[in-house]
């Protein structure tokens, strides 16, 4: 049980880091700011997540 659960975990951060990444490849930064965040995702998943959803770059609207 406890493997199923931790996988399920696993997999929403995966899926959450891939829209974050996608979502800042589409953003209209400059090159080394997406390479800063992409970067900070790639080596802290779930603590870069959470950086960059309340201190990322923001699109005005």
């Amino acid at each position: 049980m406890e493997l199923q659960i931790t996988g399920l975990l696993g997999l929403l951060v995966f899926i959450a880091d891939i829209w974050a990444i996608l979502n800042i490849i589409q953003s209209r930064n400059s090159s080394g700011s997406k390479l800063l965040w992409i970067v900070l995702i790639l080596l802290l998943p779930v603590l870069g997540l959470a950086i960059w959803f309340f201190a990322g770059p923001r699109e005005p609207r």
